[in-house]
């Protein structure tokens, strides 16, 4: 079985090349791969010529256009990313009677209420990013291919960037934090979504029928203030210096940082329908987030 990984040096991405690795023949790229084959998500026909070469089994597309503000003033760039490349993607599967497996988002909802949403709620994103993972959602959809979508939220991973990281830097340097503490969701491992999505292709490539959409998240829930909380605790606990003090990250709401995205308050996602169809329990999110700090603090992951 061959399989073609689309945007391998993400959070996830990176994760992905050792999941995905036991399951076949794997071919990693991204946009800037030295090799003849190039994973350009703003070249949608170069990525369908890259396909057509390889004739994958499976197409893993990790790649996305993620800067949320930003996206509000690259909507184009942002559509071409998220939406045109991803069916581009899904019309090559088809053809080839490939399954795709793409990831999207908590941010296609519009976060009101508190409860957790399924993955037939109702969608209504906020922001140009949202809209676009939606729009990408749909054409995947659309295109008659066999597909998994796996949503997820507040992903984190020792390589790359990402909420956790940038805290550790800032309470090296503040003395004081004021992190939002209305904004709730579950922050997810990109080894957790990897390793889920691996176990997923298996069950589907022997059950075609489980293809679909599953939301994909670490249990249980925080705010972004109570995630900081657990961050800057854990660190302290492994000796890592901080200056920030533990009572001194304070609470405010969304409101008291203005952002050019709206951002979703409500970002509870159901996983019951994914841990069901696949067999699977998720761990809670404090486990990956204490995972993520051995490999920063401990072992100097960038």
């Amino acid at each position: 079985m061959r399989i073609l990984l689309l945007g391998k040096n993400g959070q996830v991405g990176w994760e992905l090349q050792r999941a995905l690795a036991p399951l076949g023949e794997l071919i990693a790229l991204d946009r800037d791969s030295s090799t003849t084959f190039k994973a350009d998500f703003s070249q949608p026909d170069a990525m369908k010529a890259t396909v057509r070469a390889l004739r994958p089994d499976i197409i893993v597309n990790a790649a996305a256009y993620t800067d949320v503000d930003r996206a509000e003033s690259e909507a184009a760039l942002a559509h071409a990313v998220n939406v045109i490349a991803p069916a581009a993607l899904a019309h090559e599967a088809a053809t080839l009677g490939a399954t795709l497996v793409h990831f999207s988002t908590d941010y296609v909802f519009d976060g009101s209420g508190s409860a957790p949403r399924d993955e037939s709620a109702p969608t209504a994103p906020l922001n140009v990013y949202g809209a676009t993972k939606l729009d990408g959602e749909q054409a995947i959809r659309a295109s008659g291919c066999h597909h998994l979508i796996l949503r997820t939220s507040w992903v984190h991973s020792a390589h790359g960037s990402n909420f956790a990281k940038t805290l550790l830097h800032l309470a090296a340097e503040r003395e004081h934090l004021e992190i939002v503490d209305d904004q709730i969701g579950a922050p997810t491992g990109a080894d957790l979504l990897a390793d889920v999505t691996a176990h997923a292709l298996r069950s589907v490539q022997r059950q075609p029928s489980l293809a679909g959409t599953y939301h994909v998240t670490g249990s249980g829930e925080a705010s972004r203030h109570g995630y900081a909380r657990f961050v800057v605790e854990q660190a302290r606990a492994r000796g890592h210096p901080l200056k920030v003090a533990a009572d001194a990250i304070r609470p405010v709401p969304t409101s008291a940082f203005p952002t050019r995205a709206r951002r979703p308050l409500n970002s509870r996602l159901d996983t019951r329908k994914l841990q069901a169809c696949f067999g699977l329990c998720l761990p809670p999110w404090q486990e990956g987030v204490e995972r993520l700090l051995i490999e920063v603090l401990e072992h100097g992951a960038r």
